[in-house]
């Protein structure tokens, strides 16, 4: 497997594919613990499917970009590690199924000559940076928040503070108000504003974030000027990592600890980590993203276009103008965002002539085409006609948003992805007028986690189960009311009833009949829902969720011939953090030593990081001993203090906490560095002179 190494030009990349596969090696050698191993590979994209002894590997795509020769890359290693499919999330990424362990490093290696990564996919870390797909290009923009984006990607990958954390961290920019990237349910969403002098910034929500138990996130500022963008963040990520919960993977997102310590307390300690980032203002490069070469003027063939009616439907729902004069964006409806490698290939053949050579990924799972002449449209259209890639819909009501459920996934109560299929199917049939109606959204998750963003959805489904009978029932929970209302605004949808998952299709009818009947002139959804109120739609519902009257094939799932079983695995997001002493002081020597390597190149900042981090990892490793095992940074150090230092057993010219936090009460001058790093070395060395006195 040694032959990828010489493929690869950038050095930092290169020792990351050659970490994992050392660190591959070690695992498979017994080396190195099971639990550590996972939240090493989660961090490079590796995460483990439902099914065993195979990986889902999570491509990272900034802000959706990906290029025609990005894609076929993706597509040819599709077919030569995974099963020959591609899945479009709804963090703008793209999944790989079924792909061998052993065989990560090299698929990295060949991503990695097309610029394409793994790194931080997954994992306790700043996840994929989203942002509104048809950003550069929006009527309604401020301006493009793409180099914006793409700043904040590359500022935190591999970047100290942030590669460790006790959960994931969501970014998002918006384009415009209408904050088509939800800033409302992210751990910091960014919305573009230009203030009264010209200036550009953007009004920050904070502490946002969906799954079991939805936060809608605050507005903390109204406009945060550009150059503030990375200071601001960077002083986040540092406060959250310090006091952010690490044992109850539960309670371990941003809004929580909002939640423990309040608001204010927070943001007072953000504005505390300043005086240590790295940067206290940050130039963003405007032209880092420069728009891609134009598609090339030609005369276009006539087409014949055979279905009059649905190219109308199509234009009138996929084609949006843009704000370059004479262009069109056109937007893909992907179903269950799945594509298999051979309708990827053949969909750049079919759109190479006519679209720009950007293709963005959409955070409801389709593909979004840009810098289309108005002459090319019927020929566009013919095109992906002919591989049916023109369903009309695009982000209407038929348009379903779902993660993979119990297809891979192994927090998976029911299934997902056949559910959304069947229901579009309904809305096809039963109700083809609401191909027009883009202020309803249907979206569809496993289980309550949200990964298919059902908390934020008009009409929200998650997988779930019932009893009856003495027999488990695949069911989804109904709930209605969520989505976004503009500005940083958003709604979290309410839970209604349970109903056996079988009915979700009698569930759709009922409610859609009943708005068609209810709804009045003008009233959008979210109206007609305040106003009939959430008891009118349990009501309405409570027949479905009847079990008395069950019919033997609602004991089986959808997309299933078997009798339904609940199966759940154990979950991955989150990573794992792993509390054994030798392994503690493995990675203190580990830490130790990125922070001497970046005190010689001058890397200060990091070099500080790294050793507060050797501070920590040294001090919990010690307080195991004594049983105990704090949930965050903080409280190590605070125990430790309590445990070693004020009893007298561990002598330090101070308390711990003074020493630990000399870290953001300094500037990250080269001096400051080095007398950090040496008080961490005789700390370190203090703790093994201790640690091996225990063990004798």
């Amino acid at each position: 497997m040694q032959s990828f190494r010489t493929e690869l030009e950038n050095n930092i990349v290169e020792q990351d594919i050659i970490d994992l596969e050392n660190k591959i090696k070690a695992f498979r050698d017994g080396t190195i613990h099971d639990e550590k191993f996972r939240s090493l590979r989660l961090a490079r994209g590796v995460y483990g499917q439902r099914q065993p002894g195979v990986q889902m590997i999570r491509i990272k795509l900034p802000f959706g970009k990906v290029t025609f020769k990005q894609l076929l890359r993706i597509s040819d290693i599709a077919d030569e590690y995974g099963s020959g499919n591609l899945h479009l999330t709804t963090r703008q990424d793209i999944q790989l199924h079924y792909v061998s362990l052993d065989r990560t490093p090299e698929l990295w290696a060949k991503l990695e000559q097309d610029d394409i990564t793994l790194r931080e996919a997954c994992g306790n870390t700043v996840r994929n940076v989203t942002a509104s797909p048809n950003s550069g290009i929006d009527k309604d923009e401020p301006f493009d928040v793409s180099p914006y984006a793409h700043a904040v990607f590359k500022y935190f990958l591999r970047n100290p503070i942030c590669q460790e954390m006790g959960r994931k961290i969501k970014i998002s920019f918006s384009s415009s108000d209408k904050d088509t990237a939800f800033s409302y349910i992210h751990d910091l969403g960014f919305i573009p504003k230009i203030n009264e002098n010209g200036e550009r910034g953007f009004k920050v929500l904070f502490a946002g974030g969906l799954g079991a138990q939805p936060f809608l996130a605050s507005p903390i500022h109204e406009f945060l000027p550009e150059d503030q963008l990375i200071p601001f963040t960077e002083s986040v990520l540092r406060v959250f990592d310090r006091y952010g919960e690490r044992s109850n993977r539960n309670k371990a997102r941003l809004k929580y600890l909002v939640q423990k310590l309040g608001l204010e307390e927070v943001l007072r300690l953000v504005a505390e980590e300043r005086i240590a980032n790295k940067v206290k203002t940050y130039a963003i490069d405007r032209e880092a993203i420069a728009q891609p070469a134009l598609p090339l003027e030609q005369q276009y063939a006539e087409v014949e276009i055979l279905n009059e009616t649905h190219y109308k439907h199509w234009s009138a729902t996929n084609v949006v103008e843009q704000k370059q004069a004479g262009f069109y964006s056109v937007y893909v409806k992907v179903q269950v965002g799945d594509i298999k490698t051979d309708k990827a290939r053949a969909f750049v053949e079919a759109i190479k002539l006519y679209v720009a050579d950007e293709i963005r990924i959409t955070q409801n799972q389709g593909l979004l085409l840009k810098f289309v002449r108005k002459e090319a449209l019927p020929s566009l259209y013919a095109a992906l006609n002919k591989i049916g890639f023109t369903t009309a819909g695009f982000d209407s009501l038929a348009d379903i948003t779902t993660c993979p459920g119990t297809d891979t996934c192994n927090l998976g109560i029911s299934n997902s992805m056949t559910l959304a299929e069947v229901l579009e199917d309904v809305i096809y049939t039963d109700f083809p007028e609401f191909i027009y109606e883009k202020n309803i959204k249907i979206k569809i998750s496993g289980c309550m986690n949200s990964c298919g963003q059902h908390g934020l959805a008009e009409i929200g489904f998650h997988g779930s189960s019932v009893k009856a009978e003495g027999k488990v029932v695949p069911a989804v929970q109904v709930m209605l009311g969520g989505g976004t209302v503009g500005n940083g605004v958003g709604r979290v949808a309410e839970r209604v009833i349970k109903v056996p998952s079988k009915r979700a299709t009698s569930v759709l009818h009922f409610i859609l009949n009943d708005f068609k009947a209810n709804n009045e002139a003008d009233e959008n959804f979210h109206q007609y829902y305040d106003r009939k109120g959430k008891d009118h739609f349990y009501q309405l519902l409570k027949p479905l969720a009847d079990l008395t009257n069950l019919q033997q094939e609602e004991f089986v799932d959808w997309g299933h011939v078997e009798q339904f079983v609940t199966a759940i695995g154990v979950g991955e997001c989150a990573g794992v953090v792993i509390d054994l002493v030798a392994t503690l002081l493995l990675e203190a020597d580990e830490k130790f030593e990125w922070a001497k390597q970046n005190l010689e190149k001058g890397a200060y900042a990091d070099a500080i990081y790294h050793t507060y981090s050797t501070f920590v990892s040294a001090a919990k490793s010690l307080l195991l001993d004594k049983g105990v095992n704090s949930s965050t940074q903080v409280g190590v150090i605070r125990e430790f203090d309590n445990h070693y230092v004020e009893t007298g057993e561990f002598k330090l010219s101070t308390n711990f906490s003074d020493l630990v936090l000399q870290i953001n009460k300094n500037e990250p001058t080269a001096e400051f560095a080095q007398q950090y790093f040496s008080e961490a070395d005789a700390f370190l060395n203090q703790i093994k002179e201790k640690r091996a006195a225990l063990v004798k």
